[in-house]
């Protein structure tokens, strides 16, 4: 049996590895719900699919998976893929599973944040989310690994960890009146640190846009190593992210992070710009919280990509640009391989391959 501890990572001395450490598991949840993924899901199914398959090359991957969805799911995936029954009501693992800290005696532990469904009653995107809500701690029963439960609204997807004491989060996330109205921005600051064991926190102003999870960090930047970021860029000044980019380019080249370093930026351009096509919005069931109506703008990214044990996983989005991406994240990770895999069945639930998947970093 997994312990829930009462005092605080930093107390123990635990802080939250960089992605680009050593992982043990990539941990997945298995799309079905009709109101947010075409056609049963059955497309969305099939990335998935693939995803894991890329990510099982290199780190074991755990699917939970519903007890509908089982044997479709096992059929489905690779034999080396693990498929595990667990109740979700969506599948973005990065937000409802743990995310890991350790410390340097060997020991991993899970953080269990609070979720609502980005949003809660004020503006989240389904309910109920409870079942979402108890999967950190699900995964830390079958880790048996031990974890602390955070007590404050929190995704995995509006955090960055360099693994040297610098955390990356943006305010229009954060301090989004439908998270922890509640907290100053120091006192989340205080949180955050205490929870993820930082000595610094950089706060952009703003995430990507049209991303309806508030602005997560992972879909505007990714942290490639300390003092080095990608960030999503756009050239066309009559682009809404155009201001956003030049904003966040403007800021983090007045940054520091916790080690004293000036902070390199790469930019990566983003694609498209895309949008949900007729076609793909007909085979979308109607919701009352979730916007799914064609020429609706797709929240694409290319810094949306995961890390894992020296292979970098991108995802395929724009036949113009998808080569262009691979070209800078092969410069940027000259000793990782870079693999591709197309998503944009996954883009249009409202996501990519760093919000669906979450990694169990190697203690």
């Amino acid at each position: 049996m997994s312990r829930i501890h009462k005092t605080t990572p930093a107390e123990d001395g635990f802080f939250m590895p960089s992605e680009a450490a050593p992982q043990d598991e990539i941990w997945m949840a298995w799309p079905e719900r009709p109101d947010n993924w075409r056609n049963g899901a059955k497309p969305a199914q099939a990335a998935f699919t693939a995803l894991a398959a890329a990510i099982c090359e290199v780190t074991p991957v755990s699917m939970a998976v519903s007890a509908a969805q089982y044997e479709t799911a096992r059929r489905s995936l690779p034999e080396a893929v693990r498929v595990v029954e667990m109740s979700t009501n969506d599948a973005w693992m990065r937000d409802i599973g743990p995310t890991y800290v350790i410390d340097g005696k060997g020991r991993r532990r899970g953080i269990q944040w609070e979720f609502n469904a980005w949003g809660g009653l004020v503006d989240g995107l389904y309910f109920p989310w409870d079942r979402d809500d108890q999967v950190a701690g699900k995964i830390c029963e079958i880790q048996r690994d031990d974890s602390y439960r955070a007590g404050f609204v929190l995704e995995g997807g509006a955090i960055h960890s360099d693994g040297d004491g610098t955390i990356y989060t943006n305010e229009e996330c954060l301090l989004h009146p439908s998270r922890n109205p509640d907290l100053s921005r120091d006192e989340i600051e205080a949180r955050l640190k205490a929870c993820l064991g930082a000595r610094k926190v950089i706060w952009l102003p703003r995430g990507l846009h049209e991303d309806e999870t508030n602005g997560h960090i992972d879909n505007l930047i990714h942290v490639a190593r300390p003092g080095e970021i990608l960030l999503s860029w756009c050239d066309d000044e009559n682009d809404p992210q155009h201001a956003i980019s030049q904003e966040a380019l403007a800021f983090l080249a007045g940054q520091t992070d916790a080690a004293g370093r000036a902070l390199t930026v790469h930019k990566l351009h983003i694609p498209g710009p895309l949008y949900l096509s007729a076609a793909e919005a007909a085979g979308i069931d109607p919701s009352d919280d979730m916007s799914r109506e064609a020429g609706r703008r797709l929240a694409a990214s290319y810094a949306n990509f995961l890390i894992t044990n020296g292979r970098v996983v991108f995802p395929l989005l724009d036949p113009a640009r998808d080569m262009e991406a691979r070209e800078v994240l092969q410069s940027v990770f000259p000793q990782h391989e870079i693999v591709g895999v197309a998503t944009r069945e996954i883009l249009l639930g409202g996501g990519n391959i760093h919000c669906v998947t979450q990694q169990v970093p190697t203690a």
